[in-house]
């Protein structure tokens, strides 16, 4: 679940250097909870689609994946 206050802050940002207004019928929290849940679903495909490249469709080359963790062991 993302942290509301950070996208609020992240969308006021956005909306500052694109010189936007949000309409006055629609409410920051309504726009900041829609975005919100818009990211997250968003998130949710890419992650699945990640997780069947990273692990080939559920037959994983571990020796790939090996050499994928190798950096972040020696950290």
């Amino acid at each position: 679940m993302l942290d509301r206050a950070v996208i609020e802050k992240f969308l006021n940002e956005e909306f500052d250097d694109l010189d936007l207004k949000i309409p006055a019928d629609i409410s920051r929290s309504a726009l900041v909870e829609t975005f919100c849940h818009y990211t997250e679903d968003d998130y949710y495909e890419w992650l699945k689609d990640n997780f069947k490249s990273f692990f080939d469709h559920g037959n994983p080359d571990w020796d790939r994946i090996r050499n994928k963790i190798k950096p972040f062991k020696e950290q």
